[in-house]
């Protein structure tokens, strides 16, 4: 291992932290706040990054560890340095870190209290983190930064969401590149379209960061239910299912083929998913909550959204739902948005994947000799691609439920300790019970905090990128 590789990588990545932080430190001078926790959160990511960039210089060629332990350790270092401004505003350690990891992997789980407490310039970064973290942070840097050209490659599969690479240039940085212009596009047009519906532009952009970073934050405690405006609700739920879709086919849809969303299988199955529960959801509230059906498709389109991709949004405390209806969100929790997009959950094609596996293998009890690949538009997918998205889902069900024994034996309640487990491992949000909607984190005792910080590092990284650190083998020379 080339520490020296990973050390200098974190020097670079802090001195572009220290610039990204000038934004918000703007944000204070326009209203007027204490320039003190940006100032000095600057001063320090800064200096340190500067030291750590010329004292470790890189020499020789990556190898895959490297690539795999830079992404784990960006990841971490983001969330601790990101999170110096909470802590100059008050806020403890364990939460400063829990918030800023909830940012940055875009889960959007709080432990912030009283949010309209803070200054307006941490809320705006508290958002900007979601819409930096949706993306990436890696692919992000790889754009930016010319020099990491093959390493890059390692870099972003590492950090890719979903279980096969979508590279839609010859050159990595160039497909990062088109990447985050296709979502600084979309971004522009959701803060557009806000202003239009009466936002002010603070709360447009900040609710289009965490729009299209699927995190959920709102500088406000009561969320898009304090707008109180269908019309605000409906662009944010049509930005939402934008952001839970796959980026790279919305320049293939515009620059190549314009049939591509329609025709791409994994597109289709998200809509459906969407649309079928979505009217489940809402026959379910008419039945049960709500006597007008049109209020009860509102409320059932938004939240079914929200979930779905991760975002975590809500206009209603979902809490006081039925059984059933909190039963439907659940399967919308577990499934999430698709690869190559910034929503979380397992990723539909994962789904779709190990359905077509259970059926093939159906098959094959009747017919032993018979060969049979696995297509998905069109074409075979890999062996080895199907056996990652089965160890996928079996350490995504086996991280749930520890974490979840690990709440439930400090004394949180089994619903709780469940939704809270999905929630950060899914990168959702809100569960329910005592981690719903409009509760919060704060009430998990200490080392259940250090677990769910880690399960949102984990969920976000795709597991395998993060566990592979765990094996003895990883460190050895």
């Amino acid at each position: 291992m080339n520490y020296t590789i990973i050390f200098n990588f974190a020097g670079n990545l802090l001195k572009f932290l220290s610039l990204v932080m000038v934004v918000p430190l703007l944000v204070a001078v326009y209203y007027g706040e204490s320039l003190l926790p940006f100032g000095i959160t600057i001063a320090i990511t800064g200096i340190l990054g500067i030291i750590l960039s010329r004292v470790y210089r890189v020499e020789g060629e990556w190898k895959v560890k490297e690539g795999l332990a830079i992404v784990v350790f960006a990841w971490i270092t983001a969330a601790i340095f990101g999170s110096i401004p909470f802590m100059l505003e008050g806020v403890s350690v364990i939460n400063s870190i829990f918030e800023t990891m909830s940012g940055f992997t875009s889960t959007g789980a709080t432990v912030l209290v009283d949010i309209e407490a803070y200054s307006k310039s941490l809320l705006f970064w508290r958002s900007m983190t979601q819409w930096i973290g949706g993306m990436g942070i890696i692919v992000l840097f790889i754009a930016i930064l010319p020099k990491l050209g093959v390493a890059g490659r390692q870099l972003f599969r590492a950090e890719a969401p979903g279980p096969m690479e979508d590279k839609l240039k010859p050159r990595i940085r160039s497909t990062a590149k088109t990447l985050w212009s296709v979502y600084f596009v979309i971004s522009s047009l959701e803060v557009v379209a806000l202003l239009l519906a009466g936002l002010s532009l603070y709360d447009a952009v900040t609710h289009t960061f965490s729009t299209m970073g699927c995190g959920g934050f709102s500088p406000y405690g009561e969320g898009i239910a304090a707008f109180n405006s269908p019309l605000v609700e409906s662009i944010i739920t049509l930005f939402m299912f934008a952001a839970g879709a796959n980026f790279a086919l919305y320049y293939r849809t515009i620059f190549s083929d314009r049939s591509s969303l329609i025709k791409d299988e994994e597109f289709r199955t998200y809509s459906l998913i969407l649309i079928s529960l979505t009217l489940v959801l809402s026959v379910v509230l008419w039945q049960d909550a709500y006597q007008n059906i049109f209020e009860s498709f509102r409320y059932a389109i938004f939240q079914v959204v929200s979930i779905s991709t991760a975002t975590g949004f809500a206009t209603v405390d979902f809490n006081m739902w039925s059984d059933s209806a909190k039963f439907v969100l659940l399967a919308a929790m577990f499934v999430g948005g698709t690869a190559g997009s910034a929503a979380g959950g397992v990723k539909v094609v994962r789904s779709l994947l190990f359905v077509k596996l259970s059926f093939r293998e159906l098959f094959r009890l009747l017919h032993p000799k018979s060969v049979r690949p696995i297509k998905f538009n069109g074409k075979a997918v890999p062996e080895n691609v199907i056996m990652s998205v089965v160890s996928f889902l079996g350490l995504y069900i086996l991280l749930s439920f520890f974490t979840a024994s690990v709440l439930a034996l400090q004394g949180v309640d089994i619903v709780s300790s469940l939704t809270a487990s999905f929630a950060t491992i899914g990168n959702i949000g809100p569960g329910f019970n005592i981690v719903g909607p409009y509760a919060n984190f704060d009430v998990i005792p200490f080392l259940g905090k250090v677990m769910l910080i880690g399960n949102m590092l984990f969920g976000r990284l795709e597991l395998l990128t993060v566990f592979v650190l765990f094996l003895p083998e990883f460190w050895e020379e």
